[in-house]
């Protein structure tokens, strides 16, 4: 089946555009995806932090080949986020800036906010043509900017385009027909974006989203049940979405089955996706690059708060059906890992159930817990680094929780 082309994408000149306005004020009192802190819970976090205490003091002498004695957890956690106050409590699952002052984030039930000062604090924002009822009925899931020109994607299927720097938004209609859902949209520049669907179609634009050009050739069921792929476990008569669409910095895309069976990578200039076995019996969680290149290597979390990191280098075959990962030391307690990002070549932080945090300081190797959001109720969804913003970090997650990395001693 062939991806519909840029002709299904034809913009809608009544619907443009529309101005920015103020925040109707706080956007939502509910609370979303809460866990308790009950004599339970804290048996929980003190086990993760003893055992992620144990981790850090587990080391081999370079001379003796003996074992140090690890350390107390009251030393080896660390508390290097703080909280930043955001004015709704939804879950929140994305954040990006166009300069290292300005950025937005958006969230359920309608969530946008707006930054001029680096995050330190936030403006609640809404979409003047998007009434109230309506606003609250979207999930936006997805932000991006570049240069002052920013999108905006949410489910129900919507999408938004500014070039003002979020002053005012054009809503871009998109065709029932499209294979699959959009899930992913990236700022490339003046009227130029990518956009991502559940089915694996890529799509660019040059005009500001009044036409799409296809990337892949087919949609991944169609490659998967047109093409032998019995090697691949799960992949023959796939039927079904692809989670968690990973974008590196080259353009290159990886992706988990909706089943969590196998995954698919793919890179400009390619006509398909191709699977890959996961290598273990648990279920991939998450999946993404190494330092934000496929060439570096990749990184899978499975059921059970696993985390396996795949070697880079000149030798990676994305032809492959197998990838060489090794098992991280993570102690997690069973909370399962939502997300890892590297802050630079040695650092890397996963996040995870239960506000759960970890640090590893070579390379993902080891990690131990860091104490940051112990206290504090719900899910970490997403943890982010922007290198061109001296390298500010953040974290995301349930009942409007925003952190931003401070470093030792926050």
């Amino acid at each position: 089946m062939k991806l519909f082309s840029a002709a299904l994408f034809a913009l809608a000149a009544s619907n443009n555009a529309s101005a920015f306005a103020p925040s109707r004020g706080q956007l939502s009192q509910r609370t979303a995806l809460s866990m308790t802190t009950g004599a339970a819970e804290e048996d929980r976090r003190s086990f993760v932090t003893k055992s992620a205490a144990t981790t850090a003091g587990v080391a081999l002498s370079t001379i003796a080949g003996t074992t140090a004695a690890p350390p107390s957890a009251s030393a080896a956690a660390t508390k290097q986020w703080s909280k930043v106050k955001v004015p709704f409590e939804d879950t929140v699952y994305d954040i990006d800036f166009d300069s290292p002052t300005h950025g937005y984030i958006v969230g359920a039930r309608g969530s946008f906010a707006e930054t001029n000062d680096g995050g330190e604090t936030w403006e609640p924002r809404s979409f003047s043509n998007l009434d109230a009822e309506e606003e609250i009925t979207y999930r936006f899931q997805v932000v991006s900017f570049k240069d002052g020109e920013g999108w905006v994607l949410g489910k129900p299927t919507l999408l938004l385009h500014t070039k003002d720097g979020g002053k005012s938004w054009e809503r871009i209609p998109l065709s029932p027909k499209l294979p699959g859902e959009p899930t992913g949209i990236l700022a490339k520049g003046p009227n130029q974006a990518e956009m991502i669907t559940s089915s694996g179609a890529v799509y660019t634009t040059e005009n500001a989203g009044r036409n799409w050009k296809a990337q892949v050739q087919e949609t991944i069921d169609a490659t998967l049940n047109r093409v032998s792929s019995s090697g691949v476990s799960g992949a023959s008569f796939f039927t079904g979405s692809i989670v968690n669409e990973q974008r590196d910095t080259q353009g290159a895309y990886i992706a988990v089955s909706s089943r969590g069976n196998f995954f698919l990578t793919w890179e400009p200039g390619q006509d398909f996706w191709i699977p890959h076995n996961r290598g273990t019996p648990r279920r991939i969680q998450n999946m993404g690059f190494v330092r934000g290149d496929i060439k570096n290597g990749l990184w899978m979390t499975l059921n059970g708060g696993k985390l396996l990191v795949s070697s880079g280098g000149s030798d990676v075959d994305l032809s492959s059906e197998e990838f060489p990962f090794e098992e991280a030391n993570i102690k997690t307690g069973g909370y399962g890992i939502t997300d890892v990002a590297w802050r630079n070549d040695n650092e890397v932080w996963a996040v995870g159930g239960s506000n759960t945090m970890y640090v590893s300081k070579d390379n993902g190797k080891n990690f131990v817990f860091d104490k940051s959001a112990n206290d504090i109720p719900g899910n970490l969804y997403n943890v982010k680094f922007f290198p061109e913003f001296a390298n500010a970090g953040w974290a995301l997650g349930s009942n409007g929780l925003l952190l931003k990395y401070k470093g030792q001693n926050a």
